[in-house]
């Protein structure tokens, strides 16, 4: 079942690396694209989510916006607040996806990145609660609501958990109405995880796909991803051996995510995403619908240029398309 029981859902993910103009342009691009949804990240030090999705809601119209946010950087009643204006602005059209905060947003703040699970688990509580529109007493393995009330009124906004961990991807199981996946080769071993909670909830698949030799050299620059705060199980899957993995962290250490380019291969690339042709692209992805019985996939934009974003968001939606 889908997230908001539609039939497969085509989004994308935006890390704001761009102007607020160009974030917004392009939510709006996608959304005259045919995309259902688009969800921005919440990286701490770049452009301020709320802000994007506010100037978004005033020039789309069926787009749902979403922010990518964690329980670190922000106190869960000041994100239940924030979305609460995205939605009314929107006309009701906003949702959250939660993670746990990884080291590259955490680290410039000196964040320390403790009890991930408790703080997602919380933070989906105070959501819930403050969403309610009723004053709220309520004590959480770390946070606490002491008479707290939301002026917007009762609020209906889905919340997604993106996941890669054992006891998070449980978590999202249990209190999720949709849990975003990645790692193409992980899935069938995470899907398993979040089914023994017993039940139905979306799955979306994060990707950036890559079906140029371009996009396949640069799948190789951001191959860090894969491996920071990624767990055993994950990396198992992608077939990093010890050896590996360590030699890949020193890389990173020494020189940032470029440095670890020249040791990734184009079978290591192949393990984490969906990489070929255009028509393999696509005949994977239609593959993986199917087997892993995916109710949407998000495409993630991670960096500026309009023009080349347009090319690439109107093709992810033809290959997508095409899969169905």
């Amino acid at each position: 079942m889908s997230p908001d029981s539609s039939p497969f859902a085509l989004g994308l993910q935006l890390v704001p690396h761009m102007s607020i103009a160009e974030v917004v342009d392009t939510i709006s691009m996608a959304e005259q694209l045919g995309y259902d949804y688009c969800m921005v990240a919440d990286e701490g030090l770049m452009h301020d989510v709320y802000v994007c999705l506010g100037a978004a809601a005033g020039v789309t119209d069926t787009i749902r916006l979403g922010v990518v946010t964690n329980g670190y950087t922000r106190h869960p009643a000041a994100t239940a607040a924030a979305l609460a204006s995205v939605n009314e602005l929107s006309g009701g059209r906003a949702f959250v996806t939660l993670v746990a905060g990884g080291t590259m947003v955490l680290d410039p703040m000196g964040i320390e990145r403790t009890s991930p699970l408790a703080v997602i688990d919380d933070t989906i509580e105070v959501l819930r609660a403050l969403w309610t529109g009723e004053s709220i007493e309520w004590q959480g393995r770390r946070e606490r609501l002491r008479g707290a009330q939301l002026s917007h009124g009762p609020q209906s906004i889905p919340i997604w958990v993106a996941a890669r961990g054992e006891r998070i991807l449980t978590l999202a199981g249990q209190k999720a109405d949709a849990v975003v996946l990645m790692a193409k080769a992980d899935l069938a071993d995470a899907i398993e995880v979040v089914a023994n909670a017993g039940r139905e909830l979306g799955l979306m698949y994060l990707d950036r796909l890559a079906f140029t030799p371009e996009m396949i050299d640069e799948a190789r620059g951001h191959y860090a991803y894969a491996i920071l705060d990624s767990p055993p199980r994950m990396l198992r899957n992608l077939g990093i051996d010890d050896a590996t993995i360590e030699r890949l962290r020193d890389a990173f250490a020494a020189g940032g995510p470029e440095a670890i380019a020249p040791f990734v291969t184009d079978e290591m690339v192949a393990a984490y995403q969906i990489a070929g042709t255009q028509a393999e692209c696509r005949s994977q992805l239609a593959d993986m619908i199917v087997r892993h019985r995916l109710d949407g996939f998000l495409i993630n934009i991670i960096g500026p240029g309009l023009d080349d974003n347009r090319a690439l968001l109107s093709e992810v939606a033809q290959i997508v398309r095409g899969s169905l």
